[in-house]
């Protein structure tokens, strides 16, 4: 990385569009100017300039396996727990370099569609089910290898794992890859806090209620350093929330609550099935929900409850979870579309400062992004990473556009990729849409995914 300027004519800032904005960075990686109106030169020059989005919940591995499940069982039963069974058969045989090689692929795949930074909600502990023992943080090392090599941004968030449901069950024979307990995460968290650094960050992740106990996940809040990030499951499928109320008589996020003091440290992802006081104590706990539009409707789990929560002043952030999709674009444009088919009306996310649908998502989805990953990211401010989109100015879709119209734009006009260059951390990774790595990682990536193929 190197100090470098970009004279951007228009740049989304956190106030609002303003043009000829100079965007300046340091050797670090770390923005240092932005000056509204500048009418002096600077390294280079773009129309449409963006704060690269930040994807707040990845499985890498599961990149390797999206679209194996479109096949109707015979029963007709298809659910997320039908998914599961191929997902643990992936889980349970892939080695440590077809992780690396799987999750460079996805994240060269993130990085051309706008996403600049990941949350990898990462639960492959150890070696391959069956074969000899390795260290428990190797799987995680890898990703943080594939991250840097890829250039992207992440925060690794070891996963604790120590039984199959509620009441402590069992860990399954196609769970045993996951197991872990307070004192192997924290463990991990220590290993891997070697490699903080600008562009890494080291939280923890309980997995869910179904996985970890109340006791467990309290024993690590209190244990993780202060300031980084946790990550949790939460209510994602009716029949999770079926099972708690079966144990404890409590909804997961409520009996979560009742136990745990939640705040800005933690992310609850999907969130899915809330009531009405659900709904209300998550915003107001300060906490983001990690909406994963594309993976939630891949799996059938159903609509967040958005527009009562975006009236109750929550934060949200987005996610590409199994990486169905591997575009911020596609997730909040599920986001957006599925609570105007549930509600019948348009213009769903929105508030009372910001009436344009995708200016309002990409900001919003911005701040729960950041905040979730416990890095400085999501504007284009001092102090904050320097990550950026430059979109195609010469694409029809932004053919004569004001700056009130390009996100819609961007968000809602066709499919084609409107991402052209991708500056993360003060380095260009993506230029003209193509990664200098793209064709060795592409390489690389068909090997993995023809071995793992194999006995499926």
């Amino acid at each position: 990385m190197s100090a470098g300027t970009l004279l951007a004519r228009h740049a989304l800032l956190p106030a609002g569009w303003a043009g000829d904005v100079l965007i300046g960075w340091d050797d670090g990686g770390v923005i240092t100017t932005v000056e509204v109106g500048h009418s002096g030169a600077a390294m280079s020059t773009a129309q449409w300039v963006i704060p690269g989005m930040i994807n707040l919940h990845s499985h890498a591995f599961q990149r390797a396996m999206a679209g194996l499940t479109e096949t109707a069982a015979t029963t007709g039963d298809d659910n997320f727990w039908s998914w599961r069974a191929l997902m643990y058969r992936f889980a349970g045989r892939i080695t440590a370099d077809q992780l690396q090689a799987v999750a460079a692929q996805l994240f060269i795949d993130c990085l051309r569609h706008g996403f600049t930074a990941v949350c990898e909600f990462h639960y492959l502990h150890g070696s391959v089910v069956g074969s000899a023992a390795a260290r428990p943080a190797e799987m995680a090392e890898r990703v943080a290898l594939a991250a840097r090599e890829c250039g992207i941004g992440l925060t690794m968030l070891p996963v604790l794992y120590a039984c199959s449901g509620f009441g402590g069950q069992a860990l399954g024979p196609h769970q045993q890859r996951f197991r872990s307990d307070v004192d192997s995460v924290l463990a991990m968290v220590d290993g891997l806090s070697s490699l903080r650094d600008g562009q890494f960050e080291v939280g923890a992740a309980p997995h869910s209620l179904r996985a970890a106990s109340l006791d467990q996940m309290a024993a690590l809040a209190t244990a993780l350093p202060a300031g980084r990030p946790l990550h949790i499951h939460i209510a994602e499928q009716q029949a999770e929330v079926d099972a708690c109320l079966a144990y404890s008589g409590r909804r997961p996020l409520s009996a979560l609550f009742d136990a745990i003091a939640i705040d800005e440290r933690w992310c609850l992802v999907h969130a899915t099935h809330l009531d009405t006081a659900e709904c209300a104590a998550l915003a107001a706990s300060g906490a983001v929900a990690g909406l994963c539009p594309s993976t939630e409707a891949n799996l059938g789990d159903g609509l967040f409850a958005l527009a009562p929560f975006i009236g109750a002043g929550g934060r949200f952030g987005i996610g590409s979870d199994s990486h169905a999709g591997h575009s911020p674009v596609e997730e909040l444009r599920w986001l957006e579309y599925g609570q105007r088919l549930q509600r019948q009306r348009r213009a769903i996310a929105v508030d009372g400062r910001e009436r344009r649908v995708g200016d309002y998502l990409w900001q919003a989805a911005l701040r729960g992004g950041a905040q979730a990953s416990g890095r400085p990211l999501g504007a284009l401010a001092p102090g904050r990473r320097a990550d950026l989109l430059v979109l195609d100015a010469s694409h029809p879709h932004l053919a004569d556009a004001a700056a009130s119209e390009v996100m819609g734009l961007f968000l809602f006009a066709g499919n084609d990729n409107l991402v052209r260059d991708v500056l993360v951390g003060g380095r260009w990774v993506i230029e003209g849409g193509r990664h200098a790595a793209q064709d060795q990682v592409a390489s690389r990536y068909r090997a993995a995914l023809a071995q793992l193929r194999e006995d499926l």
